[in-house]
């Protein structure tokens, strides 16, 4: 009796203003950003459920997260760090960067080279599909977000292109950001460079905003790209030039590292516009 004394108004205003709360809570819910599933202080194990050879010494793993709408949780920029047994059976760790990002969920991918001599190198070609790989992170001085640079020159070397990859993707699957990436990518052979037709693919898709131009020391005939190793001439043409909102990122084997920061000093890059993975 005491509820049917309410006015009407009065009843619809509550009706709505409960309506309004149990949207906002619903939006809240499905729009939060999820939480990752990684740890940087402890490794967790993830499931190998997809082993893809590339070539004779690259292969693409696929792990599984621990439900199908999990995400990794690794920042754009950011690596994480991997753990298995060397020959000798003695532990080893190893930093490596997905190309996969939290827009994938339910798994994370890594595309990994595997040196003869390489303790790592050695897990990885032992793992199995339904192995597990023990995991931490995230990991890395680098963190980005979008608009903290005009322009990237990225300059990378053998596996050395997977975090570069992973930040390619975050910028040109991101319609809002507007950094432009001039990618210059050094190899052996043909066959080691890694993820090719997917920077083809961006550099067709983004033809204003990426491009590619890789550098071979042993290149087949014809060849239209570079010859050797890349030189401060090479940097010069293809990278932006010096400027404050410009960065130049690079990875590599270490021999490679030094050279590369001996040609960016010499063309007069700061230590601010640079970056070494």
């Amino acid at each position: 009796m005491e509820l049917m004394q309410i006015p009407y108004a009065h009843l619809l205003r509550i009706a709505i203003a409960l309506s309004l709360v149990a949207i906002s809570t619903a939006y809240l819910y499905f729009t939060k950003k999820p939480k990752g599933c990684l740890d940087p202080d402890k490794f967790n194990e993830f499931k190998l459920v997809k082993k893809t050879q590339l070539s004779q010494n690259t292969a693409r793993f696929r792990f599984s997260l621990p439900t199908p709408t999990s995400v990794l949780g690794l920042p754009v920029g950011q690596h994480i760090i991997c753990r298995g047994k060397d020959n000798q059976g003695e532990e080893v760790t190893r930093p490596y960067t997905p190309i996969t990002l939290d827009s994938n969920v339910g798994y994370f991918e890594l595309v990994v080279k595997m040196y003869p001599k390489g303790k790592m190198s050695h897990h990885f070609r032992e793992l199995k599909e339904g192995d597990y790989l023990s995991v931490k992170g995230p990991k890395g001085r680098f963190k980005y977000k979008p608009g903290q640079a005009r322009a990237f020159g990225m300059l990378a070397g053998g596996s050395g292109i997977t975090p570069m990859f992973q930040l390619i993707r975050a910028i040109l699957e991101n319609p809002k950001d507007k950094t432009n990436v001039h990618l210059m990518y050094a190899n052996v052979t043909l066959d080691d460079i890694l993820l090719k037709e997917e920077l083809d693919a961006f550099a067709r898709n983004f033809p204003n905003r990426f491009n590619v131009f890789y550098v071979l020391n042993q290149p087949p005939v014809p060849w239209n790209g570079g010859v050797g190793f890349i030189t401060k001439e090479m940097i010069q043409t293809h990278c932006p030039a010096p400027a404050p909102d410009v960065q130049i990122l690079r990875c590599g084997p270490p021999a490679m590292n030094k050279a590369m920061k001996a040609h960016l000093d010499a063309l007069e890059y700061t230590s601010d516009m640079q970056f070494e993975f």
